[in-house]
């Protein structure tokens, strides 16, 4: 993992992300976002908050559930439990609506604003397409998902928790984003060579970008003191994500049409 390159793309993806044109392009991801959701919590989150606490019911878990509340000193937040986690079940899928957004919307703009400005003679061999960008965020969504849905036990222990949803989250944004940022400019062959030799610097940054991103997760189950307030948290929340996963995407564009343009050089060099 090389530290240095790391920094250099981080200083860059900065410096982009104060362009006016960087700014504006988080509104369109958001609106698309904000859509989707506004119509799914209309429609499903009541129903959502209801299975839950049948599910809660049927199980006793509302039982074990005071008596873990009773012994870090939060029973009155019981009432809350089962609303808390309806949200949390719906964070995932929050959190994948805003990358897949930013890909299909923000990252080929941010593809030709990097690439354009820095990069300019970089070839551009356009090995992915709308399709497999699609299928790559669906196909590491579900990994992802399943993954998270057997360690969401291991939430009850902090520590566990504090290194193991960062590396989930890190994980599942580099797999999204960094198909995206080498779409236009490298083949296929390339992408896969580059994420096979920086997998380490790249899961880095999505690490960071994850721990960056907790704070809208937060505000979005803080919703749950008051369903008032519900559509206005998820909104502050959605433009957050957004907001992170545009420079996430730029911190990653420049660190891979750098890895590229190095890629091809020691390619010419052999």
């Amino acid at each position: 993992m090389s530290v240095a390159k790391i920094g250099v793309s981080w200083g860059r993806a900065i410096a982009s992300q104060l362009h006016i044109r960087m700014l504006l392009l988080t509104f369109l991801p958001f609106l698309a976002a904000l859509l989707l959701w506004s119509v799914a919590m209309w429609f499903g989150m009541q129903a959502l908050i209801d299975f839950v606490q049948q599910w809660f019911n049927t199980h006793n878990s509302f039982q074990s559930a005071g008596e873990v509340l009773s012994m870090l000193g939060l029973f009155a937040f019981k009432a809350m439990v089962a609303p808390l986690v309806a949200m949390w079940l719906l964070l995932p899928m929050m959190v994948f609506t805003a990358l897949l957004s930013i890909g299909l919307f923000a990252m080929p703009t941010i593809s030709r604003h990097v690439g354009g400005r820095y990069y300019p003679s970089l070839e551009q061999r356009r090995g992915g397409s709308v399709v497999g960008s699609l299928w790559f965020s669906l196909s590491s969504f579900l990994i992802f998902a399943a993954i998270w849905l057997l360690t969401l036990p291991l939430t009850l222990f902090p520590v566990i928790s504090l290194v193991l949803q960062p590396i989930l989250w890190g994980w599942l944004t580099y797999r999204v984003i960094v198909y995206d940022a080498l779409s236009i400019h490298a083949d296929v062959e390339e992408r896969k060579a580059l994420i096979s030799q920086h997998r380490w610097s790249l899961l880095f940054i999505g690490t960071v970008a994850g721990l960056v991103g907790a704070a809208p997760g937060l505000i979005w189950l803080g919703g749950v003191i008051s369903v008032l307030f519900l559509p206005l948290m998820a909104g502050v929340a959605i433009w957050l994500y957004v907001l992170v996963f545009v420079f996430t995407g730029l911190w990653f564009q420049h660190y891979c049409l750098a890895a590229l343009e190095q890629h091809r050089q020691d390619q010419q060099i052999t």
